[in-house]
């Protein structure tokens, strides 16, 4: 039949003559009735459809958890990012991909954050950070270059770092090289393009946790492996890392403080003769205290406390330095109890100040994910005074015997922060007063030490 105009149907006539077109405009509605029936019925009925019901009704339902398995091959190891030439990869097995810098090769650490926003330099040459990897939550870390005077130590003890923007080229009147080649030379790997607020965030809800960094800009990166030199590594607690930091044999100090437009200076005239014990002292405490008229004759971390006696000091003092000072304290804290014992005036920082405080009779602690930064405020209990100070710490001092009492606290977790015994000339704090990098608010601590030892 030729397709034309359908004709008008007379009103009175009933629609039940053959017609196609009413047939396929009725044939939906009879399909859904039908598969609305279908759905009612038993299982076993609607596994026979009308021959009229649509293809889809017919279909039998596949089983979903089947496929969902079937698709879902777990356990994959994760796709190496196009142009990543470097990894993270914490003992959980969390990956972090990005650009290598520095040197490559396989570093393995507990993997910390500083918070501080200048001194990376300072930061990376600071021996408290033996052991570990230091995540820099400032995205724009070797913006300033590299320059021979900003070191605290000749030969970094870090394992290596992690930093958001890659490392640009230097822009400073002090800077002397990139950070990148610096990096090298003191053969250290490192890792840039890492959101490192998800890895801060990890670290503050988790804790502090063990991590493998490798930069191989060639070939696979192994990340099972990665993860299981993670857990192998034993951890910071129990580590004595002070005999790997300190010095060698016995030297002394002359050069004091940098100035703007002089760099160091140079100690004159001797009013006071301090003996620093080397637990891993950063140069410029050592400078503070020569800045202040001090001749400082500096022993390795293993002294004995004749060997500090031979030197006739007016004042001793205990260093910075890393790892347990449980472990550390084994063969030193003979020692400081024999130096308190003999009523000399003693000044301890950071281990400095854990190590005293287990020779007075204390606890120390593994702290949750520690302090590191430049902008940690601290109360001094005395005065009410807060200052803003400059820390690095994964231990803290957990309690005061008696006869010792609490001068400081942080006001972020109400932690101790420093400490003098009663009827002694002997006090300690947790923070760096020499503040390299950081504020300045504690420099007051070195002269409370002169003055103890001028009586």
């Amino acid at each position: 039949m030729a397709k034309t105009a359908e004709p008008k149907m007379p009103p009175k006539k009933p629609r039940t003559q053959p017609s196609k077109k009413p047939r396929r405009a009725a044939a939906p509605r009879k399909a859904a009735a039908a598969a609305k029936a279908a759905a009612r019925k038993p299982r076993k009925s609607a596994a026979k459809p009308s021959a009229k019901a649509p293809a889809k009704a017919r279909a039998k339902p596949s089983p979903k958890p089947a496929k969902r398995a079937a698709a879902a091959p777990a356990a994959k190891a994760p796709r190496k990012p196009d142009g990543a030439t470097a990894a993270l990869v914490l003992e959980d097995g969390t990956t972090f991909w990005g650009a290598g810098v520095g040197a490559t090769g396989t570093t393995v650490g507990e993997v910390c954050f500083n918070t501080s926003m200048t001194g990376y330099q300072e930061i990376l040459t600071d021996p408290s950070y033996a052991g570990q990897i230091i995540t820099f939550t400032f995205p724009h870390i070797g913006n300033v270059g590299t320059n021979p005077e900003d070191v605290e130590t000749t030969t970094p003890a870090v394992r290596g770092c992690v930093l958001r923007a890659d490392i640009t080229h230097p822009s400073n009147y002090r800077a002397a090289g990139h950070l990148d080649a610096w990096l090298r030379s003191h053969d250290l790997a490192g890792l840039s393009g890492v959101d490192t607020r998800r890895l801060t965030r990890k670290i503050r809800e988790h804790g502090a946790p063990r991590g493998a960094l490798i930069h191989q800009p060639k070939g696979r990166i192994d990340l099972a492996a990665l993860k299981e030199a993670a857990n192998a590594w034993p951890g910071l607690e129990g580590m004595d890392l002070a005999k790997e930091v300190t010095c060698r044999q016995t030297y002394h100090w002359e050069e004091t403080p940098w100035r703007m437009g002089a760099g160091y200076g140079a100690r004159h005239g001797v009013k006071r003769h301090v003996v620093a014990i080397d637990f891993g002292a950063k140069r410029n405490i050592l400078r503070s205290l020569a800045g202040h008229g001090c001749k400082v004759t500096v022993l390795p971390a293993t002294a004995s406390a004749a060997d500090v006696l031979g030197h006739k000091p007016d004042g001793i003092f205990l260093s910075n330095g890393p790892g347990d000072p449980a472990a550390t304290g084994t063969y030193a804290i003979p020692v400081i109890q024999q130096l308190i014992a003999f009523g000399l005036p003693i000044f301890g920082i950071c281990l400095g100040h854990q190590i005293m405080a287990l020779a007075l009779g204390a606890k120390t602690r593994k702290m949750h994910h520690g302090h590191r930064g430049a902008n940690h405020p601290v109360k001094e209990l005395k005065t009410g005074k807060v200052e803003i100070t400059s820390q690095n710490h994964g231990f803290v001092v957990a309690s005061l015997p008696a006869g010792v009492t609490a001068t400081h606290i942080s006001l972020f977790d109400q932690s101790i922060e420093g400490f003098e015994v009663e009827g002694k000339p002997i006090f300690a704090v947790q923070y760096h007063p020499e503040s390299s990098p950081g504020p300045h608010d504690s420099h007051y601590l070195f002269d409370r030490f002169v003055k103890l030892m001028d009586g």
